[in-house]
């Protein structure tokens, strides 16, 4: 008997396993193969601008995934360096099998059993989950995580080749997938994608743009063992009229536009064949080339995702400078799977229609290594607090950019990939990626989710700033370089709280206004709501939204 079992040992399921582990459950970890463990599925990075946020926040609860990329960095580069704390963001190249051996070593640590074999499906006993059955027989448990990221009845797609499957060369969870149909929670399908391979050997990196990794030795965890792989440079190529040829030439091969894949893509994270369709006025897209390991040639073509048939994707990477007699190790392929309507859960993940049933990662129709780990942190620990009657974990939208995607995905739900933007968080000012234990520390010790180190760390982290908590005045902050603006900010939320009555010009320009994503002013020009309040109501439209609509239609009426 397991307190906690969890389905998928991705990014998703690799933090909640540990997590629960870490609250004091004994935890299963199911996958169909052992070297799946933290596996890196897409692109080989972790952070970025948003996503970094969420890589600190879950450090400071001890998660693995800061600490993995730490060992596994080949460069580092700190996002919008130019501009302010608040919208900086760490990012790490990563060595795919130093990531992935760290990964394997810190779930270990962390006492979790690997369990290698299929999930075939749910037991649910009077509407409370009690078991698993798999390919090796029935396992009891108390609560239970799946983490299926793009595997639940998955297909990939390469021109008009269709063929099952979450990932290269890896089987779908066809079976479980039916079970999630047939309980009604399956919500649709979604889409992602992944750029070929490239040798890099076979690439003119003379003739590009180099992008050295940043000199100064910051890391993504909070705890530096010192450990410091040998640093490689990216490097920038373009695409151009000739590459947006060859691709227009072949949209009739496209399963996007062949009407094959039924879900919807990333919207931050297009194709190369939907860039090149919906930005047709554009003569290039920039493409960043990111070795994948220190001991390999591979190159990542960061931009070019694709599901054109193989000899397209030969052609048009080949027209581009620098990369004429490049070769493609591997093609780019897309993925089409089930996702679950994310309303469907409480604000611990947990669904409604079965208790001790959690979910966590892209099955709640999230994209990205970093939002789906930060789901499982959230999963885990309140997975182990259902199976040992521990106290729940949530996480509040005023502190912590975890608590931003959780609302949004439990409150709105999703009508494409979810992908974490500072853009999102209406108090983005005090949520930076360099205070997040001044956040989430005390929270952190609260859920006895850390281990000695990490307790250590963030006593020290208090004490040398002479505190004991933190809050969102300016003075429970520090932040003095930011408190006229944390005050305002409170200031305009508050007025959005309290006067929903206020006016929208029927002419203003969502598009227009500072801090309203493309996402959100296409909801709200669809919608045209004439007040506050019935811009609100709009399904979708995030809190940040308001806020920033609330300041320009006040302007406007001013």
């Amino acid at each position: 008997m397991f307190d906690v079992l969890v389905i998928g040992a991705g990014h998703a399921g690799c933090e909640a396993a540990a997590a629960a582990a870490r609250r004091g459950a004994r935890v299963g970890l199911v996958t169909f193969r052992d070297e799946d463990v933290g596996q890196m599925s897409c692109n080989p990075s972790i952070g970025g601008v948003g996503k970094g946020h969420l890589v600190r926040e879950l450090d400071v609860f001890d998660g693995l995934m800061a600490r993995a990329a730490d060992r596994a960095a080949i460069h580092r580069r700190m996002l919008n360096r130019s501009k302010g704390p608040a919208v900086q963001g760490p990012r790490v190249q990563a060595d795919r099998s130093l990531y992935r051996a760290a990964m394997c070593e810190l779930v270990g640590a962390s006492g979790v059993e690997l369990i290698v074999t299929e999930a075939i499906a749910l037991v649910v006993v009077g509407g409370r989950i009690v078991g698993l059955k798999t390919e090796s027989g029935l396992i009891e448990c108390r609560a239970l995580v799946i983490a299926t990221g793009t595997f639940l009845d998955a297909r990939i797609f390469v021109g008009d080749r269709i063929r099952s499957g979450g990932r290269r060369d890896e089987s779908s969870a066809v079976a479980l997938g039916a079970q999630i149909r047939e309980i009604g929670l399956a919500q649709g399908r979604l889409k992602t994608g992944t750029p070929p391979r490239l040798d890099g050997r076979t690439i003119d990196w003379a003739r590009l743009q180099p992008q050295p990794s940043d000199d100064d030795p910051w890391t993504m965890s909070a705890i530096d063992d010192g450990f410091r792989p040998p640093q490689l440079a990216c490097a920038i190529a373009r695409t151009n009229e000739t590459t947006h040829d060859i691709i227009r030439s072949s949209f009739d091969r496209s399963p996007l536009f062949s009407g094959s894949i039924e879900g919807r893509g990333p919207r931050y994270c297009p194709s190369i064949e939907d860039k090149v369709r919906r930005f047709a006025d554009r003569d290039g897209h920039q493409i960043f080339l990111e070795p994948e390991s220190l001991t390999n040639a591979l190159v990542y073509p960061n931009g070019v995702s694709t599901s054109l048939p193989e000899e397209v994707q030969l052609a048009f990477m080949r027209s581009i400078s620098g990369l004429e007699r490049v070769e493609i190790v591997r093609c780019g392929y897309a993925v089409e799977y089930e996702f679950v309507d994310p309303r469907t859960l409480s604000s611990t993940l947990e669904t409604r229609e079965i208790a001790g049933l959690f979910l966590a990662g892209q099955i709640n129709g999230t994209t990205g290594y970093e939002e789906a780990a930060a789901q499982g942190l959230a999963a885990g620990l309140n997975a182990a607090a259902k199976a040992l009657d521990l106290d729940s974990v949530r996480f509040d939208r005023r502190t912590s950019y975890i608590g931003v995607m959780i609302d949004d995905l439990t409150l709105q739900g999703v009508s494409e990939p979810y992908r974490m933007m500072t853009a999102r968080a209406e108090y983005r000012l005090a949520l930076r990626a360099d205070n997040s234990t001044s956040r989430l520390g005390q929270q952190a010790l609260a859920a006895h989710c850390v281990g000695d180190s990490r307790r250590a760390q963030i006593r020290e982290h208090f004490e040398a700033r002479g505190c004991s908590t933190w809050n969102m005045t300016p003075e429970g902050a520090a932040d003095a370089l930011y408190a006229p603006y944390l005050e305002r900010q409170e200031r305009e939320w508050t007025a959005v709280l309290g006067d929903r009555t206020v006016q929208i010009p029927a002419n203003l320009d969502f598009r227009a206004i500072p801090g309203i994503s493309n996402e959100m002013s296409e909801r709200l020009s669809a919608a045209r709501p004439e007040t506050l309040d019935q811009a609100s109501r709009v399904r979708g439209v995030t809190p940040a939204a308001l806020s920033a609509l609330y300041v320009a239609a006040s302007r406007r009426a001013a």
